[in-house]
Order: structure tokens, then C-alpha cells, then sequence
């Protein structure tokens, strides 16, 4: 219907202006001996014609135009729109007087578009200047009542919660230590699990092999002990990326639409999403930052194992599982030896402590 009425006002306008201009125009080019073109209604209809060809091209855009003029009118506060249009009376009254003044001039250009221009000038001025000057309007006019009437109109400004979002990535979910971590109330937010992540976990729950299966049943365990603990606070989304194939790059995607951050132990993923910008929560970097602090020079009171990758190497493990990698430990392999930290090497990976029997040099 919008649509229909612009098209009128176009072909209206165009009217006019055909009957208006021309014949200025048949004078420039000399065509102004033909009878038929000194008729004005053959004036209007050429430039009804001329503007509804015009139409075609722009009604789209006057439409969205109008649409969304609409939409900023109706949000806007009242006391705002008053002083605007208040301002723009003022141009066009503005406006009005210095077209009445310039009708006494003889000259047919300036009497007939002048007014014109003033009248769209003036008044988009007069409209500015109301709308930025509305709150010395409204202390000038009625102080008490308009700015009663804004503080009113101005919804309570409510300080703003920002939801963050937790992905977890099937590695995490079948490690487990997520849900731990979870009581312990260290991760705070909503946990999201795509879709195509608990897909991936149930055909691992699924598989032939044992081992396998079974991993894929802890995580599942996992999820239900999240549910039940988190109550309103798990989301299973059904965001999905077909043109992606990899899960993990699925899962990049999701954190960036969704602006959270991927939780994971997976050390190559992390990486990944270090290069993609993509904020990532590791577990294994959470389980390192916890370890008690192990300093070069400290001693410490291990069994050896096995033996290393190195010749003459023993290996030994603390209660949390850190390798401690002993130069010159094979011959104590099955024994329990005091030895001293040498050096410690820290990755998402995991850590890794060097040591040497007490007493070698």
C-alpha cells in the first residue's frame, strides 16, 4: 500500500513540475512552436511519465527509508520529538516568510524554486537545532511538567549482565575433570554443548572397541552429572556448520558467533585457536597452575620406575602423575631415592621436572 502511494506522489509531483518547467525548457530548445507542447496537460503527462519512470527506480529505497524513519519515530522519546518539532515549524514559518518576499521578484526560477529550498533547508535546520537544543527547550517552556514527562518516558538504565558462554569440546567432556572443576565453582557461565560435538560422543559411546566405548560412556556420565548439577545452566545448541567437516573447526566457529570461550585439554586445538583469536580455557593448563611450585635446587623423595628415552635415564612420578625425569637414575630403577630438581619445563602439554640423584655432581 506504501508502495502504491509513493508512486501516486511521484506521479503528482511530476505533473507539477512538467507544467512548471517545460515550457522553460521548450523555449531553451527551441520546440516551444508546437502547439500541442504549449498545452499544459501534455506537460503534465510528460512529466507524470518522466517521474513515474523515476519511481520505479527508487520507490524500493523511499519505502525502506520510510519504514525505518518509522521505526526511529516510534522509539524515540516524546520530549525529543516535541522540541524537533517545534524547530521545524519555526524553519518552515522561517521559510514561508522569505518565499513570501522573494514571490515580488520577477524572475521565474527564484519566485517558484526558492521557496523550495528554503522550505527543505530551513526546515531540516530548525528540526536539528530543536532536537539538540531539547533540554534548554524544556527548562525555557515548562521545566517541572517536560522534564517530569522525560524522566517518565527514560526506562530505568539496569546495569548490564553480559552471559558467558563455556563450549566444551568432547576431549574435555571425556576427560571428566570438567565436572570437578564444575563443583568446585570455578568456571562460572552457561555451558554449551553443539550438537555435533555430543553426535561425535555418542559414536564414540558407540564403537566396537572397548576402550573407546567406555570413554565415550564416561563422558556421557559426565554431561548428565553437568545437567544435574547445573541446572538451567547447559545449553545443547543446534548451531551446526555444514560447510565445515572437522568438528574442532566447527567448534572455533560456534565460540566466535556465539562470543564465548572453547574449553579444552586438547594442546593441538588450543593452539588452533590461538591462531583463529578464539579465547580457550585449557584444563591441562588448570591442573598445572594448581601443582604445588617445584624450584631448581629443591629436593624431592621419588621411586624410580623405568628407565628414560635417554641413555642412563630413570623416570619416576609424583602423586598428581608430573614425570620426573632423573640423569643417571637407570641404576636405581624399583628404588626410592631423594633427589634434586635440576630444571622444569612447563606446556599446556603438560610438565616435565629434570632432576639428578642426590649427591652426583
Amino acid at each position: 500500500m506504501l508502495k502504491k502511494i509513493i508512486q501516486l506522489l511521484f506521479l503528482l509531483i511530476g505533473g507539477t513540475v512538467g507544467i512548471l518547467f517545460l515550457p522553460y525548457a521548450y523555449e531553451l530548445i527551441s520546440f516551444d512552436t508546437n502547439p500541442w507542447v504549449n498545452n499544459p496537460y501534455v506537460s503534465a503527462l510528460i512529466g507524470a511519465f518522466i517521474f513515474y519512470l523515476l519511481s520505479l527506480l527508487f520507490v524500493d529505497s523511499l519505502v525502506n527509508f520510510m519504514k525505518w524513519m518509522e521505526e526511529k519515530l516510534l522509539h524515540a522519546p516524546t520530549l525529543d520529538l516535541l522540541s524537533g518539532t517545534l524547530g521545524l515549524i519555526l524553519g518552515l514559518v522561517v521559510a514561508f516568510l522569505i518565499g513570501f518576499a522573494l514571490s515580488s521578484i520577477d524572475i521565474p526560477l527564484v519566485n517558484t524554486a526558492a521557496p523550495i529550498v528554503f522550505s527543505v533547508v530551513l526546515g531540516y535546520l530548525g528540526f536539528q537545532v530543536g532536537f539538540q537544543k531539547r533540554e534548554e527547550i524544556a527548562t525555557v517552556l515548562t521545566p517541572s511538567k517536560l522534564n517530569t514527562l522525560k524522566k517518565a518516558e527514560e526506562p530505568e538504565q539496569e546495569p548490564e549482565v553480559r552471559v558467558s558462554y563455556k563450549l566444551l569440546d568432547t576431549s574435555v567432556i571425556i576427560d571428566g575433570r570438567i565436572a570437578d572443576i564444575s563443583a568446585a565453582g570455578f568456571l562460572e557461565g552457561i555451558f554449551v554443548v553443539p550438537q555435533f560435538v555430543l553426535s561425535e560422543l555418542q559414536h564414540i559411546a558407540d564403537s566396537s572397541d572397548t576402550l573407546k566405548r567406555t570413554r565415550g560412556r564416561r563422558g556421557l556420565d559426565v554431561l548428565k552429572r553437568l545437567q544435574s548439577e547445573r541446572e538451567g545452566e547447559i545449553l545443547i545448541t543446534e548451531e551446526n556448520f555444514d560447510e565445515v567437516a572437522e568438528v574442532d573447526l566447527k567448534l572455533m566457529r560456534a565460540a566466535k558467533k556465539m562470543g564465548g570461550q572453547v574449553v579444552t585439554n586438547d594442546f593441538n586445538l588450543n593452539k588452533v585457536c590461538e591462531l583463529h583469536h578464539v579465547s580457550v580455557l585449557n584444563i591441562n593448563d588448570l591442573a598445572n597452575a594448581v601443582k604445588p611450585v617445584v624450584i631448581p635446587g629443591e629436593e624431592m623423595h621419588v621411586v624410580v620406575i623405568k628407565d628414560g628415552k635417554e641413555q642412563n635415564q630413570g623416570v619416576a612420578y609424583l602423586d598428581d602423575g608430573t614425570m620426573i625425569v632423573i640423569e643417571g637414575g637407570k641404576e636405581f630403577i624399583g628404588k626410592a631415592i631423594t633427589v634434586t630438581v635440576t630444571s622444569v619445563l612447563q606446556t599446556s602439554a603438560g610438565r616435565m621436572i629434570f632432576a639428578k640423584p642426590q649427591g652426583n655432581k
